[in-house]
């Protein structure tokens, strides 16, 4: 079994409790993707149900988790955002990269904004780099509370090494909390040409 699938299986286990227990042990072990899309539209039906459907679908590559696991990658609980980000990173469908941007640039959802970050990078997308961007500089303003984020688009652009994002790693280095890791993030750019 796939770790992450063991870890949230354990988490929605408990989640679910002995009441739901058959309903549980169901959904975990039907290899029928019709029967997991069907809770996804069903009406009633507990968070920890839909978590796991869509989970489950999106290792699978169905594409009818999509709009489940996009919801989830904004939910306010991190390991339910980052089961999300895992399976829509295995999911391979286009709407994904464009769709963590939107969530990672979100300025009222900025708070939730790590998982959709990371994913961006997992991603490799176009959309990466100046979502990322966005998000980093908007992270300078004074006393902002979301240093995991500002670190997070730092590494990213580190990591994706993309030149367009060497002028707002620059003005990180000015920022105290973020200056040791925009200086690594700057040596895996590519060299500056030198004008001829």
């Amino acid at each position: 079994m796939d770790e992450e699938l063991r870890s949230l299986t354990q988490r929605l286990r408990k989640e679910a409790g002995a009441a739901a227990s058959s309903s549980y042990e169901r959904l975990v072990s039907t290899g029928n993707l019709d029967e997991l899309a069907a809770v996804l539209t069903a009406p009633e039906q507990p968070l920890w149900a839909r978590e796991l459907v869509a989970f489950r679908l999106g290792l699978a590559g169905d594409r009818r988790a999509f709009e489940a696991l996009v919801l989830l990658l904004n939910h306010r609980d991190p390991q339910r955002c980052a089961s999300a980000a895992y399976a829509l990173a295995r999911l391979g469908d286009p709407r994904t990269a464009r769709a963590a941007a939107a969530l990672a640039t979100n300025e009222l959802r900025v708070a939730y904004a790590l998982h959709p970050v990371r994913l961006l990078v997992e991603l490799r997308a176009p959309e990466a780099v100046p979502a990322l961007i966005t998000t980093l500089a908007r992270r300078f303003r004074p006393h902002d509370p979301y240093r995991r984020v500002a670190i997070a688009c730092v590494e990213g652009l580190g990591a994706l090494g993309d030149e367009r994002a060497r002028p707002v790693l620059n003005e990180a280095l000015a920022h105290p909390s973020l200056a040791q890791v925009a200086a690594g993030a700057l040596k895996r750019l590519p060299a500056p040409r030198s004008p001829r």
